[in-house]
């Protein structure tokens, strides 16, 4: 049973992958079941951010907000028009808020 569990949650969160478009910012875990979808128009600023390891990997609440991450400890602070806030982890902060950076303008 623990072996299923373990699995599942593999499956679930082996990477995170964050897609930028004109419109939307999509950040999905694993297979695509696990989402955060924020439109482009919402996000009032971002930039690169170094979180401490204790924050760890997954999904959970931080002082930036919910963080989405699945390794190391580079990640890219997002915050709404509305003042929410949340992170999402990266190999490339400097490269990914460029690109939200862009897509906002």
């Amino acid at each position: 049973m623990v072996s299923v569990v373990l699995l599942i949650t593999l499956a679930l969160f082996y990477k995170l992958t964050i897609a930028i478009n004109e419109e939307t910012l999509c950040a999905s875990f694993g297979i695509g079941m696990i989402r955060k979808r924020v439109s482009v128009a919402e996000i009032a600023a971002c930039g690169p951010i170094r979180i401490p390891w204790w924050y760890g990997w997954g999904i959970h609440l931080t002082p930036y907000g919910w963080l989405y991450n699945v390794s190391g400890l580079d990640a890219v602070a997002i915050t709404l028009r509305n003042g929410r806030k949340f992170a999402l982890g990266s190999d490339d902060p400097h490269g990914l808020a460029d690109a939200l950076r862009t897509a906002i303008e």
